[in-house]
């Protein structure tokens, strides 16, 4: 059991059989009256935000999260396999718990976040950004980029990106996982 002063950003609290994580909070201690905690807790599972206010001193009742790395394997019909780097475990993750799955390839390291007591898999997170190959896009017309506009674009894993008039097929590009985004031209 934690109490209110424990808590920091990225803990995981148990609340009615739920698990969320700590966004953000902020202990607050107004002139008149007791202290309060003012939390952000993201939802493990559907990955909403809500806000919850505590009194100070509550006892919460807190979970152990391991992040585990794992390598991505194949896709089949049970979810997506994947395989521990060290220990080569493997596991099937489904496709809801894993964050940026669109963007999933072969190959691809992982970080699942493993419930330390029940060795159950919470959720599944790529890494801010990958690097995929552009397969298809039209190509841009010569003299179209006065203004920021953007094309579709697909990537090798199949998943479709709004890209500059400038990138063409063949090339690789950086895309944030979290949102979608183009982020620029690939170094590599």
């Amino acid at each position: 059991m934690a109490t209110t002063a424990d808590f920091r950003n990225g803990m995981c609290l148990d609340i009615d059989g739920n698990y969320f994580f700590i966004v953000e909070f902020l202990h607050v201690k107004p002139g008149k009256g007791p202290a309060f905690v003012r939390t952000k807790l993201k939802n493990v599972t559907t990955g909403r935000v809500l806000d919850k206010t505590w009194n100070s001193g509550v006892k919460v009742e807190e979970v152990r999260i391991e992040r585990r790395p794992y390598q991505f394997l194949y896709k089949d019909e049970m979810g997506h396999n994947f395989m521990h780097p060290e220990t080569f475990e493997q596991i099937s993750i489904p496709g809801e718990s894993i964050t940026g799955v669109q963007f999933l390839k072969e190959g691809d390291m992982v970080e699942a976040m493993v419930h330390a007591a029940s060795e159950t898999i919470l959720t599944c997170e790529l890494p801010a950004h990958v690097v995929l190959e552009v397969t298809y896009t039209e190509p841009g017309v010569k003299g179209d980029t006065a203004t920021n506009t953007l094309k579709p674009a697909t990537v090798e894993t199949g998943a479709e990106v709004r890209v500059p008039l400038f990138i063409n097929e063949g090339e690789k590009i950086e895309i944030d996982t979290r949102d979608g985004s183009y982020v620029g031209r690939s170094k590599e």
